[in-house]
């Protein structure tokens, strides 16, 4: 509990009770007080084994009631009985402030250790009764990082974009890393997350210049498994930073290929593209040549429609691939040639990337 939060209501308070009041810790210390000057004193008093009012050296006191057990007790100048309810005010007061701030951390802190495997799975869900926690409902972890320096507080600024505290969370990772643990109940599905972290993004860089990418894990719908969210929602980033590189939005269901590519062992991939490069290497093919694989692709294979959007003569692109086929012995105008050498251009960009593993 933060004494600085105490103190704060107690400068609030002390014009409407005219006494000296204060609050101490389990060791009997005060750690605010309307007295300032008494803060870091120590009170040598016996106390009762139940939380109820109790004078003592010139001073009532009484327990505050949580969850958690009479941590801090109230204490108020003198033992009469006007004294007596304004430690019985003050108590209930402040055991309001102590719940909603220990819900409000609490839950928050709760979030970020299960998404970081910081806690036991046998734990989760007994934390989770303990801060009246709703476990079984579909939540999303998206996953912000920021691409340059700057003196914006992200953290901040998505706080305020999602403001109900009870049902979406903001965790700060570290230093790049802000993950926003959304519920997605009720309809949601996929395509509006996709928007939301579209709007996320122009918001943060329209507003604020801030350039970011976002990682969108899977919908999970229990606590348990919002680590695999997470760690979903890292993969997404760190595939997306070798093969969707123009993206600003990655998000895990749609990784594709690229997933698969992206858990193999490079040993395997080294392995693969010298089988498939046997007759040449894809080092000898020059950037007009990809380029012009690249818009083939995009283009179904069809050389027409290729040829007219390169603004070349369709004989000049089946020279182009005809050259590719004697280089690499694979023809990309049947299927099962073009599939080949799309796996094995992206596991070269892959293993030129070296990405992180998580």
């Amino acid at each position: 509990m933060s004494n600085r939060l105490f103190q704060g209501v107690i400068q609030q308070m002390k014009e409407t009770v005219d006494k000296p009041f204060g609050i101490l810790d389990d060791t009997q210390t005060v750690i605010a007080c309307s007295d300032l000057n008494m803060i870091g004193e120590q009170m040598q008093v016996t106390f009762p084994n139940v939380p109820e009012l109790f004078t003592g050296k010139g001073y009532t006191f009484k327990q505050i009631e949580s969850s958690g057990g009479g941590d801090y007790t109230v204490f108020v100048e003198g033992e009469e009985l006007i004294s007596a309810k304004y430690a019985g005010v003050l108590s209930v007061a402040f055991a309001n402030i102590k719940f909603y701030y220990d819900e409000k951390y609490d839950r928050a802190n709760f979030i970020k250790n299960i998404i970081l495997d910081n806690i036991l799975p046998g734990d989760i869900y007994l934390k989770a009764r303990e801060l009246y926690f709703n476990s079984d409902v579909s939540r999303t972890v998206i996953l912000i990082r920021t691409l340059d320096q700057n003196d914006v507080s992200l953290y901040d600024i998505l706080q305020n974009l999602f403001p109900d505290k009870s049902k979406d969370f903001i965790i700060n990772i570290n230093e790049t890393d802000i993950a926003i643990v959304k519920e997605t109940t009720g309809g949601v599905d996929s395509k509006d997350i996709e928007n939301l972290a579209s709007t996320i993004a122009d918001t943060i860089s329209g507003e604020f210049f801030v350039h970011v990418v976002i990682g969108i894990g899977t919908t999970v719908d229990n606590l348990r498994d919002l680590a695999r969210s997470f760690k979903d929602a890292q993969v997404a980033l760190e595939v997306g930073k070798v093969f969707d590189t123009e993206k600003t939005i990655i998000s895990y269901d749609n990784l594709g290929i690229a997933r698969l590519i992206y858990q193999l062992p490079t040993t395997l991939c080294d392995t693969f593209l010298k089988e498939v490069f046997k007759r040449g290497s894809i080092d000898s093919l020059d950037h007009e040549t990809l380029f012009t694989i690249q818009r083939f692709f995009e283009n179904n294979l069809n050389v027409s429609e290729t040829s007219r959007k390169l603004f070349v003569h369709r004989n000049t692109l089946v020279y182009r691939l005809e050259k590719i086929k004697k280089i690499t012995g694979l023809d990309l105008r049947e299927f099962d040639h073009a599939i080949v050498f799309k796996i094995a251009l992206m596991v070269n960009k892959y293993l030129k990337s070296s990405p992180v593993k998580y």
